[in-house]
């Protein structure tokens, strides 16, 4: 295995699970935070305390600013083992809870990450919003369409800073593939391709249902979700498996990879269409709901985005595991979050149209600038680098991707009437039902 492949696949693991630590906490980090004013301090609260969300704490916390003030999580073994990893951040022991509700109704906290499973994202955000807190929110932003577009409404009536969890929006190597995109001198670009190939997206292993672990409050974990047997098959990391919780690596990684084309051709719109096929063709051994292989095009008018992902293979076109190319008349770039590249087209002379410009590798700092931007925000009031805008239109994007599969039809989304045109069934499928007692918020 080459030292390259080797990173991509430990990287994937991080984002995939949130299990990668940072290797190196400033020496004088603790001595910075004492020398800090009240009045310069921004108080946190974490609600999700497990994989990504814990890691967003944990950048969070590299900045002298910041202190956690509170920690919320429905698995009591999961608190104990983070608090004990915040003490090494901070002098302050935080706060724990296992409901989010009376965190939110503390006066000193100014903002909260949430890092729960998608279907729990909409009721979070829009209670932060409504409690005056500003929001660092894991992505995709929510567990479907109709919960964006009320995420989105909330935000911006309660005039709240809301940074999605869209880290490459930060990350350099993106912003320099964006310029050289933008330059033109790829030529017309015809077709983005996007690829996604990960092991866990070919699903754990079928357990049988058992009793809720000790320490767990598994009625709050479902939440607005129906009511089913606890199984650890869609419990911690692996719910992202379940229609109920998550979209597959449709909307878990679809959010990051689709996100670049919409960034690179300024989009402020939905596509024109919509069609995908796939299915559970190599893993029907495994306890999965969603597709472990799926392809969709989005129609964009004189150009098409392709989505592809592949759950259970490592190897994908370029020797990336995931990456998108932008396919132009005069060459092609290829991007990744280690780097980008561009290779030219070949002229009729058997020269190339374009000249190649050096590789540009990534400094791996991405989710630094990410949460640094997140604080410069709540200071300025900007819009984030992925303002809920953002996350907005990446998270329907993939919906749309994942109910054209579900459905074997070409899907049209109407934003003005929020339906699918001429598609009941599909229009049925874009708002969630929630059990009682929880209300799917109005806005």
């Amino acid at each position: 295995m080459s030292p390259n492949r080797r990173k991509f696949i430990k990287d994937a693991a991080v984002t995939a699970f949130g299990t990668g630590l940072f290797s190196m906490i400033p020496i004088d980090l603790l001595a910075q935070k004492q020398k800090i004013s009240p009045n310069e301090k921004l108080v946190i609260g974490l609600i999700g305390c497990n994989s990504m969300g814990f890691a967003d704490a944990q950048d969070l916390l590299l900045q002298p600013e910041v202190e956690l003030a509170a920690m919320c999580d429905i698995d009591d073994n999961v608190l104990n083992e983070k608090v004990n990893e915040v003490l090494k951040l901070q002098d302050k022991k935080p706060d724990l809870y296992k409901d989010y509700r009376k965190m939110l109704e503390r006066k000193d906290i100014d903002a909260v990450i949430i890092g729960t499973p998608d279907h729990w994202h909409c009721l979070q955000a829009v209670h932060a919003c409504e409690a005056g807190k500003d929001v660092y929110v894991e992505k995709p932003l929510a567990n479907s369409v109709k919960e964006c577009n009320i995420m989105l409404n909330a935000a911006r009536k309660h005039k709240r800073v809301v940074q999605v969890g869209q880290q490459q929006r930060s990350g350099i190597e993106w912003k320099s593939a964006m310029e050289f995109i933008k330059s033109g001198q790829l030529g017309k670009i015809r077709r983005v391709n996007i690829w996604a190939n990960f092991n866990y997206g070919a699903g754990p292993e079928k357990v049988a249902d058992e009793p809720v672990p000790e320490g767990v409050d598994y009625e709050m974990w479902l939440g607005p979700a129906p009511k089913r047997p606890f199984n650890r098959s869609r419990f911690h990391g692996w719910w992202r498996m379940f229609w109920d919780y998550g979209g597959g690596l449709m909307s878990d990684w679809g959010v990051h990879l689709i996100d670049m084309p919409l960034w690179s051709f300024d989009i402020n719109t939905f596509p024109a269409s919509v069609v995908a096929s796939g299915g559970i063709y190599a893993n029907r051994d495994r306890a999965i709901e969603t597709a472990d292989t799926q392809n969709v095009i989005y129609e964009m008018g004189d150009y098409l985005i392709s989505w592809e992902h592949n759950g259970g293979l490592q190897v994908g076109p370029f020797d990336q595991l995931y990456g998108v190319s932008w396919v132009g008349t005069n060459g092609t770039l290829v991007a990744d979050r280690e780097h980008w590249r561009v290779f030219p087209e070949w002229g009729e002379n058997n020269d190339h149209r374009m000249k190649t410009p050096e590789e540009f590798k990534s400094d791996g700092q991405s989710h630094i600038y990410h949460v640094r931007n997140f604080i410069e925000c709540i200071k300025t009031r900007e819009l984030p680098a992925a303002d809920i805008g953002i996350g907005h239109k990446a998270c329907i994007y993939t919906h749309l991707g994942n109910i054209a599969y579900r459905t074997g039809r070409k899907v049209i989304y109407d934003p003005a009437t929020e339906t699918i045109l001429n598609d009941p069934e599909a229009t049925s499928m874009l708002t969630p039902r929630y059990r009682e007692p929880y209300k799917l918020p109005q806005y």
